[in-house]
């Protein structure tokens, strides 16, 4: 088989740090949000089922076909706002099922409307890529603030990757994350507490439409998805060439879209509340430290798959072991991983003169970490970086943005 040939220690290395990291990451934010819909323990593992089972499908099945590194994981910030809203609304997690297929429907719309990709193709690269390099910025300065706290670890594990750059550069990442964990070993760091062994099992629960739920949940949770994670993972395949066109077939955005869609419709009912594009992910799968060659990249992406899928078979078992890493190994390893993406990604956004001010100002308002209206810095980071360039444009004779 092609994938066994295409795949090396470093593509699956990149998949199973992308997997630590948005996990890790993460995870705690989507328990909140169960709870705040009164799950029980066996519904927060359901929800694992099918989050891990919902990306882990989604991403293996289409980066296998396209031979593309296609990248899905769950919405953050929508979980952030499901935890919130949950609470306040006192909603029930029937009524939470509810909003999630209503989101769902609208993420489907999206895709086969083929509106949003339309949007983006009018996005300058420069733009663009100032908006990923500023979502992935803020994991690049977290590796060296984790020495704050563990200070031989990050400076182990920087050395460590110097040296690998130096004489070893394609393994660089996974021996650096070998020899974190040898050191967190030794030094016992690690801690098996949560570990339980068995297989998850889905729980359903019949939706409850509610028109509250719709405009209190589903609602925010559509519009987080979609302009602070399906944002900058469609920025994240454009700055790494996986765009798709006629002349050069590449990782179609639409139907991705649509088969998220489809896919938090179908496993909403056992928790998965959204599936989108991943950026942060996407850029350690995506980039060079992945592999050198473009076209075998996928096989990190497909590493990546596998790996969610067995969180979601065994559940709570894989869940204690990835948050057995301490928090300052996630930080640095991902920073680490994601050097080189940041430092392209800089250097696309002020390559030209035309646009640089433009580019430099979506990326300091996305590295910001704003939040207006419950909205993240990605977005308002592209809204700015389009004002500056719309303003830059005024008197102008080509009127039209590039695309």
């Amino acid at each position: 088989m092609r994938f066994f040939k295409d795949l090396s220690p470093s593509a699956f290395t990149a998949g199973f740090v992308a997997v630590l990291v948005g996990f890790t990451s993460s995870v705690a934010i989507v328990f909140q949000a169960a709870l705040a819909f009164g799950a029980t323990p066996e519904l927060i593992t359901s929800w694992m089922w099918a989050l891990g089972l919902g990306m882990g499908l989604c991403t293996l099945v289409p980066s296998l076909v396209l031979r593309k590194p296609v990248m899905v994981a769950w919405s953050t910030p929508g979980a952030a706002v499901l935890a919130t809203a949950g609470v306040a609304g006192g909603f029930s997690m029937a009524e939470a099922v509810g909003a999630f297929m209503v989101c769902a429907a609208l993420i489907t719309l999206c895709g086969v409307t083929g509106w949003f990709e339309r949007i983006m193709n009018r996005l300058p690269m420069a733009i663009a890529s100032g908006l990923l390099a500023g979502v992935l910025a803020r994991f690049g300065m977290q590796a060296f603030s984790a020495a704050h706290t563990n200070l031989p670890l990050v400076v182990l594990m920087l050395m460590t990757y110097l040296v690998g750059k130096r004489w070893l550069a394609r393994y660089a990442v996974p021996l650096t994350l070998l020899v974190a964990i040898v050191y967190v070993a030794l030094s016992t760091g690690f801690t098996g507490a949560g570990v339980q062994f068995g297989f998850a099992m889905p729980v359903w629960t019949m939706p409850q439409f509610t028109l509250g739920a719709a405009i209190s949940l589903a609602l925010p949770l559509f519009v987080v998805t979609m302009a602070s994670q399906n944002l900058p993972g469609v920025a994240a395949i454009v700055a790494a060439g996986y765009s798709h066109s006629a002349a050069k077939p590449g990782i179609p955005v639409s139907g991705m879209i649509t088969l998220t869609g489809v896919a938090t419709l179908l496993l909403a009912p056992f928790g998965a509340f959204a599936l989108n594009f991943s950026a942060i992910t996407a850029a350690i799968c995506m980039g060079r430290e992945a592999h050198p060659d473009p076209d075998r990249r996928y096989t990190a992406a497909v590493s990546c798959g596998v790996l969610y899928v067995l969180i979601g078979i065994f559940g709570t078992a894989i869940t204690g072991a990835l948050t057995a890493f301490p928090k300052e190994l996630v930080a640095a390893i991902a920073g680490l991983a994601l050097l080189g993406t940041i430092g392209t990604a800089l250097s696309t956004a002020l390559r030209d003169d035309f646009h640089r001010e433009a580019a430099l100002i979506t990326f300091l308002v996305t590295l910001s970490g704003v939040v207006i209206a419950g909205v993240g810095s990605a977005f308002w980071g592209v809204m700015a970086g389009a004002l500056a360039l719309l303003v830059q444009r005024i008197g102008k004779s080509h009127f039209d943005l590039p695309a």
